[in-house]
């Protein structure tokens, strides 16, 4: 570990920008092929619905019908899941919590698509127009679960799944059960991330490659918010009975309780960064939100 390491680590922000090329491709994809769907799916990280919520959908979509999938629900706080279903409903939007795991939610999505499109089927049908499938557009960030979610609604497997962002590749028609279509896209971010905290919650979800990031340091951010927000099960998790008096201290108090030494006797803090944060991606710290509706500003 560098000596200037610890200078290093406690700087307010890592100023993440990440935006691919096929991520505008995927911009221009949606906008093209908006007028052959009927609903737009919108796919949210459970545990940071506001920061995995891409503010372009909103001028994309524009006035089409809208339903918001609140996914990996499993991995987050229900106190908190809820404060956020109430905060859509007051919206006048449904938002439904999926666990593509167990398949939890899924009959409530295509319950809600046809729901959506009701008026639109019938004045079709009123019209003498031949009956078709609803088609709908899923769309969200990287990695937050939209091939998983066509996976199960298929029964099959249809679209390629991975555990990161940037798996789905091009435009691709899904037929479902229950008479629906499904077009899928790629995940897309937006061009610059004006909140820097947004951007750190989509950077500890893996909506951005761990690849990209110094990971020693987003750890160590996840740990200083995890201190706030969740310090028990924290503790809990990496049998602590207190934790440190600064971030940087109570990770290495999980690397030494992990025996995450180096052969020079050093701590591994790579070791350390990748342990942390991938226990809270599979929900081992247990199931924490890292935001609520009362934080949007």
């Amino acid at each position: 570990m560098r000596s200037d390491y610890e200078d290093y680590l406690v700087d307010d922000n890592l100023h993440i920008n990440w935006y691919p090329g096929h991520m505008k491709k995927t911009r221009d994809l949606v906008r093209n092929n908006l007028k052959l769907v009927d609903v737009v799916v919108e796919l949210l990280d459970a545990r940071i619905p506001y920061s995995s919520k891409n503010p372009d959908i909103d001028k994309l979509a524009g006035n089409k019908p809208r339903v918001v999938i609140l996914n990996k629900s499993d991995l987050a706080d229900r106190n908190k899941l809820n404060r956020w279903i109430n905060y859509y409903k007051q919206k006048g939007i449904k938002a439904i919590p999926v666990d593509t795991m167990k398949g939890a939610g899924l009959n409530k999505l295509i319950e809600e698509c046809k729901n959506v499109t009701k008026d639109k089927m019938e004045a079709l049908k009123d019209k003498g127009r031949k009956e078709r499938p609803i088609r709908i557009m899923i769309v969200g960030v990287p990695n937050v679960g939209k091939s998983s979610i066509i996976n199960k609604l298929t029964g099959r497997k249809s679209a390629v799944t991975g555990d990161k962002p940037g798996v789905t590749k091009g435009k691709q028609w899904v037929r479902l059960k229950g008479n629906l279509e499904l077009l899928d896209t790629p995940g897309i971010l937006w061009p610059k991330f004006e909140d820097q905290e947004v951007a750190l919650n989509l950077a500890f979800s893996r909506a951005i490659k761990d690849e990209v990031l110094d990971v020693e340091t987003l750890a160590l951010k996840l740990i200083e918010k995890l201190m706030i927000i969740e310090p028990e099960k924290l503790k809990a998790r990496y049998k602590l009975e207190e934790l440190g008096e600064t971030p940087l201290e109570t990770m290495d108090m999980i690397g030494r309780k992990r025996g995450f030494i180096t052969g020079r006797k050093e701590l591994d803090y790579t070791r350390i960064a990748f342990t942390v944060l991938n226990e809270f991606r599979e929900g081992k710290i247990g199931q924490i939100s890292l935001e609520v509706p009362e934080d949007i500003k």
